[in-house]
Formats: C-alpha cells, sequence, structure tokens
C-alpha cells in the first residue's frame, strides 16, 4: 500500500523540523557560566541528541509503522517546545538558535497539521 499524500508531506516535515533541531543544538551557546558547567552543558547536548533521536523514531512509527500514539506524542512534545521557546526568547530575546527554533516549530505544526487532515485520516491505526 503506498503512502497518502497527507502523510508523506507529514513525515517530511517532521524530519525537516527535526534535522534544524539538531542544528539549534549544534549552534547554541555553549559558553560556560556561574549556573552552567562545563558537565552540564555537556549532559544538556546529549541529552538533546538523544530526544531529537526518539522524535525521529516517532515520526518513522507514526508514518511507516501507521501507529497513531507517535502523533500525539509529537504533538504533546510540540506543546512543550512552543511554551519552552516563548520562555527563551523572553529571557534572551531572539539568538540564531531561538530562530531556528522557531521555524521548527513552525515546520512541525504544519507537518502534524498534514497528519490529521485529509487522505491521511484512515492511514493511523488506533
Amino acid at each position: 500500500m503506498s503512502v497518502p499524500r497527507n502523510v508523506l508531506w507529514f513525515e517530511v516535515l517532521l524530519y525537516i523540523s527535526l534535522m534544524l533541531d539538531a542544528l539549534s543544538v549544534a549552534v547554541s551557546d555553549r559558553t560556560p557560566t556561574f549556573d552552567m558547567t562545563e558537565d552540564m552543558i555537556t549532559a544538556q547536548t546529549v541529552l538533546n541528541g538523544v530526544v531529537i533521536l526518539l522524535l525521529f523514531y516517532f515520526v518513522y512509527l507514526a508514518a511507516q509503522r501507521r501507529k497513531n500514539w507517535p502523533r500525539w506524542v509529537l504533538l504533546a512534545a510540540l506543546v512543550l517546545s512552543d511554551i519552552s521557546l516563548v520562555q527563551v526568547i523572553g529571557q534572551k530575546g531572539m539568538t540564531l538558535d531561538a530562530g531556528i527554533e522557531v521555524i521548527s516549530c513552525a515546520l512541525t505544526m504544519m507537518g502534524l497539521y498534514y497528519s490529521f487532515t485529509g487522505d491521511a485520516r484512515g492511514w493511523f491505526n488506533a
């Protein structure tokens, strides 16, 4: 069975978004401060990488294995990411990594919209 067009858009947009997330982690400020030691920064970077890989797997499960629950997990992750992004922009202003994250969140929103509309509705198993 071929993948419906909306599911394909969902998959492509989410993968692009996650690659932008990885780029955002790569360009983020890792300068040690009194509050953030080098070890804490390293742990945070590794944790970000693990979360991005886990989200890649969730996109795969939803788009290729027709699982419904990963879409909801991705939607919840988007909501939490948006809340976090608003807080970061409020504290630090618009930095390069925050700008990349804004684009990433917009792509994720569009991708999730495609996953819940059109010919994607019948694709996912309950």
